[in-house]
């Protein structure tokens, strides 16, 4: 049985910290933040969509549920959840697959909607990679108004 220690871990702090607002990837050696990503608290409901196949969900505590149109219900998968410095990352197995999601703020639009979500959702299940966005009740999103 191999052991990958924090190897995991470290990959996941690497996707995030990369994953900084305004195109700044941050480089594990960067000293000037210290401070794990808390603009969703553990406590919060984390809700997500995507477009494209449409996809969805929410996540609460260390359980995560994601939606299809095939699973309109959706699958309840269990995650562990990671606070990069710039973002959070959960991942967890989806019928046997990775499931790995990285949510950092950043203005986001589904592309089908007037909305405006505060973040910006990269999900990879098994090898396929999706973009989408994601909000709270704290950190909802916008409706945009035309005149």
């Amino acid at each position: 049985m191999k052991r990958f220690g924090a190897a995991p871990a470290y990959v996941a702090l690497v996707l995030v910290a990369a994953c900084q607002p305004g195109g700044r990837a941050e480089v594990p050696g960067d000293t000037s933040d210290r401070q794990p990503f808390a603009e969703i608290s553990s406590g919060e409901v984390l809700h997500f969509t995507g477009t494209e196949p449409f996809w969805g969900g929410e996540t609460r505590g260390d359980h995560l549920t994601y939606s299809t149109p095939e699973n309109i219900d959706g699958a309840r998968i269990a995650v562990v959840r990671f606070a990069g410095r710039g973002g959070l990352s959960l991942g967890g197995k989806l019928d046997g697959a990775s499931f790995d999601m990285m949510v950092t703020p950043g203005e986001c639009s589904d592309g089908m909607s007037d909305r405006t979500y505060p973040f910006v959702v990269t999900l990879k299940i098994g090898k396929e990679t999706k973009q989408g966005c994601g909000w709270t009740q704290s950190n909802g999103y916008s409706e945009v108004i035309s005149n």
